[in-house]
């Protein structure tokens, strides 16, 4: 449905709606390029028109990481970014961004972007160590209370590129735990490029959200398989990420 407004003698369709809130998805790598980005974006795309918000893509970080242009969004989506993607004058309009109230969501390898960034390690959680051979393990639901969360059984075999992290960056409380892998399921890498893996013990996360230095972040270590972009669980749990982060909205701090 379209509206008539009438301005200097044009008559002008205007729609009587407006997206809900807006969402830059930025996918620059800097090191490894996962294959899943692609399917990721579709995926944005197609959650943005069931959901109505917008999707604006782009890997062009120098066009997007300005405070006008950032203004723009209440939500940005690092979709497996990698290495050293922002230059110093972005870093810093990002920071500001995040302490005006904005939201942040990293998908799987936003944990492996940026270590030399004291301030996004924080704002991640906890950064990549390690991964074993892709392969099936059980997910466990470890939060159930937070938006996106409804479509996972407490217990699922998923398969997937199990992430190990290292130490959170932030006060342990900070981060609220969603979703962790049973480690007694799977084979832990062993090591992986420089790096030795052990795992991580009884508890493993892989999901987690914080409110953090004004805005809010949320982070899932799931999304390294294109077809894990299919599935409609996934979804769920990454609009939900992105519906909180965008409105702080189905969450009540504790």
């Amino acid at each position: 449905m379209k509206a008539i407004l009438f301005a200097a003698g044009c008559v002008v369709a205007a729609p009587l709606w407006a997206a809900q809130f807006n969402v830059l998805v930025f996918s620059k790598t800097a090191g490894w390029h996962h294959e899943s980005i692609h399917e990721g974006v579709t995926a944005l795309r197609e959650l943005g028109r069931l959901h109505d918000f917008t999707v604006f893509w782009t890997e062009d970080a120098a066009r997007v990481f300005n405070d006008r242009e950032l203004a723009k969004y209440q939500a940005v989506v690092f979709l497996s970014t990698t290495g050293n993607v922002l230059d110093a004058d972005q870093q810093l309009a990002f920071e500001r961004y995040i302490r005006a109230g904005g939201g942040f969501v990293g998908v799987h390898s936003a944990s492996d972007t940026e270590y030399g960034w004291p301030w996004y390690r924080q704002l991640v959680g906890r950064m990549f160590h390690v991964h074993p051979a892709v392969q099936s393990a059980v997910l466990k639901v470890e939060d159930a209370n937070f938006p996106g969360m409804e479509r996972f059984a407490p217990r699922d075999l998923v398969t997937e590129e199990w992430y190990e992290f290292g130490p959170a960056e932030v006060d342990q409380p900070k981060l609220h735990y969603l979703l962790s892998v049973d480690e007694s399921t799977y084979a832990p890498a062993t090591k992986w490029a420089d790096k030795e893996g052990k795992g991580m013990g009884a508890f493993h996360p892989v999901s987690w959200y914080q409110q953090y230095d004004g805005g809010r972040a949320f982070y899932t270590a799931l999304g390294h398989l294109p077809a894990t972009w299919t599935d409609p669980a996934f979804r769920h749990h990454l609009y939900g990420g992105i519906w909180w982060t965008a409105t702080g909205r189905g969450f009540k701090a504790r």
